[in-house]
């Protein structure tokens, strides 16, 4: 049994930023990684939306310049992950990965959501060269090219919409006959001159040599099959907040993610939540650099309230 000041779950920018707020206020904490050092982040090939980088960064760039800055002020990481926590008793808590047991007097969730797939081949594969699942991040990359966008929800249409910006024509891909977005982004959809829809149609492969190239497209009415040339793909077809592992113990909303108060603080006092585990909304590494920064400095003042 290890015993630790401060144990925090997850290693994307929400984690490390409450990394290094923790380690300033000579708290020493731990970072269990996961099996995947920075996330989400970790698999962005380019980030220009981060101030601070006028010339772009990449994600694992950002991701080891965050990681080194929160060591040098006495952050360790541990690459391991995490698969059983008791939140039941304590502080301190009892967290279980793959190569050991800790005890820890305060915990810090920042272990993120996951975009859902399509489970087709080649969506893995070009990940970062032509696949993406975010366009906030990503569309300035696609000017002057033409997409298409897999969804129908409020998600699809809204980054759907941001992409015309940049591309020369924006295809949404629908399984249904009609969208499940709200009213009042049916009608600016439909009203956007650079946005066609190719309904009860499902993306089957992902196709390209080195970057997207196109897509084979089936149609669930008709069973026709098709090729259509594409520079990107942007699927929108729902996140899941990785939240399993907190299942009756941690509070949930209904989509799984994890609630929090205006301190951070889940429903267990010492256990805290930043990042993409607890925000369905902005998904932004800004956003969660900013979370991080408000849990970690509330669990100091709560530890030091506790002392």
């Amino acid at each position: 049994m290890k015993n630790e000041k401060v144990l925090i779950i997850g290693s994307g920018p929400a984690g490390l930023t409450a990394a290094l707020y923790i380690s300033r206020a000579q708290l020493e904490p731990l970072v269990v990684s996961g099996t995947q050092l920075g996330g989400q982040i970790s698999i962005t090939s380019e980030v220009e939306n981060y101030p601070g980088f006028p010339q772009g960064t990449t994600g694992p760039e950002l991701v080891e310049l965050m990681r080194a800055q929160a060591e040098t002020f006495g952050t360790r990481t541990v690459i391991d992950e995490v698969t059983e926590v008791d939140f039941t008793k304590g502080p301190p808590f009892t967290i279980k990965t793959h190569s050991d047991v800790y005890q820890a007097d305060a915990v810090i969730v920042t272990v993120g959501a996951s975009p859902k797939r399509l489970g087709v081949p080649g969506e893995d594969e070009f990940i970062g060269r032509g696949v993406s699942f975010c366009a906030t991040c990503d569309g300035f990359f696609f000017r002057q090219k033409d997409v298409v966008v897999v969804g129908g929800g409020d998600s699809a249409i809204e980054e759907g919409i941001f992409l015309t910006r940049f591309a020369n024509q924006v295809q949404v891909i629908h399984r249904r006959d009609q969208l499940r977005a709200g009213e009042a982004l049916k009608r600016r959809a439909l009203a956007n001159e650079k946005i066609e829809f190719m309904w009860d149609t499902v993306v089957e492969e992902i196709v390209g040599n080195g970057k997207v190239q196109a897509v084979r497209l089936r149609n669930l009415k008709t069973g026709d099959a098709r090729e259509l040339r594409i520079d990107g793909v942007f699927i929108f077809i729902g996140h899941y907040p990785n939240s399993s592992l907190f299942e009756g113990q941690l509070e949930m909303d209904e989509k799984g993610y994890l609630m929090v108060d205006e301190k951070f603080m889940t429903n267990v006092p010492g256990v805290f939540a930043a990042g993409e585990i607890m925000d369905p909304v902005y998904r932004q590494i800004a956003t969660s650099v900013g979370q991080g920064c408000a849990a970690a400095m509330m669990t100091e003042r709560w530890l030091r309230e506790r002392a």
